[in-house]
């Protein structure tokens, strides 16, 4: 255990050829990563591997394309404009099989860079905000380097490391980074009462982050007894723990706790968590794991989309062949609910682009990936309504989703199937 005068003193550690892990979200450990960008001329070749992080995002710029590569195991809006660069790389990969890429050594981690908590009288910090694959990291990697934050929620769960468990470190005092937010619009509106009225009481929730989850949730209010096992929640859920509408009463695993991988929300949200024994944060590789999530009845998952295809094949990571997202856990949530008894997985989406192009399209565009596959989806919503696509045809897929396209989508969608099927 070593507290460092300065930022610059604690990067020291890291040379020429490491592979660095960045904690993300809102525990994006910036201060650190500022420090290092500031010692890029001693460095070359550093890998720094990462889901999304908060802030600006200056070692990926290209003129630091000899000291920095970056891989992206989610990509946030600081990186969307580089990945696809020589210095940038999207790697693909399900969210709950992220924590084996570390600890198997099949991507070895020589430093950690993390934001934690202040520790309590025993000595332990936390993860804080996000655990998720964070954990894994600590595990994998040979030397761990942290941010110690008093504005960092302590959180409860898997996230405890000791102060002697880390090499070295600096106390911070600086507020969190919180989402953007926007009105919802009449569609997304629309699109959340639709998802809402398919959701009984006593479900078990996981949502993202965005304004149609938003949406979803807002339309919850008068529910009961509502769970929560999540990839990550925010503000919605807040608002829903708070009127008891959420309560996790009727969950089988960890009953009674508000369990997700990570959290990212307002400052409110924040101070929720704080040493709420209630809210619990795990690992990616169990929360994130199809058969736990599985073990909780009527878990409906809701998810988004880029575009979708008539046969139901789902784009979520990319738009053509540029990345903007990533897999993340939306297969593992997917196929976690629909083995879920009384389970529902949902992908909900606009029926249209901003620019008023439609996402259901006959095939997707050139080089989007499809993030979950036509076998494995079940219902998908937007304004006008709602196709189960489970148990049917290509054509019977094909017909419900032109239904539920924007009214002036549907004739053109028609014709473009009826001879694509012809050709």
């Amino acid at each position: 255990m070593a507290k460092c005068q300065s930022a610059a003193e604690a990067v020291q550690c890291i040379q020429s050829g490491h592979r660095v892990f960045v904690h993300g979200a809102a525990a994006t450990p910036s201060i650190l990563l500022q420090a290092l960008v500031e010692e890029a001329s001693r460095l070359k070749n550093v890998e720094l591997i990462h889901l999304h992080t908060e802030g600006k995002a200056p070692y990926a710029s290209a003129k630091f394309k000899d000291n920095f590569r970056v891989v992206s195991l989610f990509s946030g809006t600081n990186l969307r404009s580089e990945i696809g660069s020589d210095r940038v790389d999207y790697l693909p990969c399900f969210l709950s099989e992220i924590p084996s890429l570390f600890l198997s050594k099949r991507r070895p981690l020589h430093v950690a860079l993390l934001h934690l908590s202040k520790p309590d009288r025993h000595g332990f910090c936390t993860l804080g905000t996000s655990v998720d694959v964070a954990r894994a990291a600590i595990q994998a990697a040979d030397i761990l380097v942290a941010q110690i934050n008093h504005q960092m929620p302590r959180v409860h769960g898997d996230g405890f490391v000791h102060l002697d468990d880390i090499d070295h470190w600096i106390e911070v005092d600086e507020p969190l980074p919180v989402p953007e937010s926007r009105p919802l619009t009449s569609e997304e509106l629309a699109i959340g009462a639709t998802v809402a009225q398919m959701i009984d009481d006593g479900a078990c929730l996981q949502v993202g982050i965005g304004n149609i989850p938003n949406a979803v949730l807002a339309a919850l209010k008068n529910h009961k007894n509502l769970g929560v096992h999540s990839e990550m929640w925010s503000d919605g859920i807040l608002t829903l723990l708070q009127s008891g509408a959420i309560n996790n009463s009727q969950k089988t695993v960890h009953r009674h706790k508000t369990v997700s991988g990570f959290i990212f929300g307002s400052k409110a949200v924040y101070d929720f968590i704080n040493d709420n024994p209630s809210v619990i944060q795990l690992g990616a590789d169990y929360v994130n794991n199809p058969l736990v999530i599985s073990r909780n009845s009527k878990v409906v998952a809701v998810n988004s989309a880029i575009e979708v295809d008539l046969t139901g094949q789902v784009c979520a990571d990319s738009i053509g062949h540029k990345i903007i997202s990533g897999v993340g856990g939306q297969v593992d949530f997917i196929r976690g609910a629909a083995l879920s008894d009384g389970g529902l997985p949902i992908v909900a989406m606009s029926s249209r682009t901003k620019n008023g192009k439609s996402k259901l399209v006959v095939e997707l565009q050139s080089g989007a990936g499809v993030v979950t596959t036509r076998a494995h989806v079940h219902c998908i919503a937007t304004e006008y309504g709602v196709a189960d696509l489970a148990g049917k045809t290509l054509g019977e897929r094909a017909r419900a989703l032109i239904q539920i396209a924007h009214p002036d989508d549907r004739e053109f969608l028609s014709k473009q199937w009826h001879d694509c099927r012809r050709s």
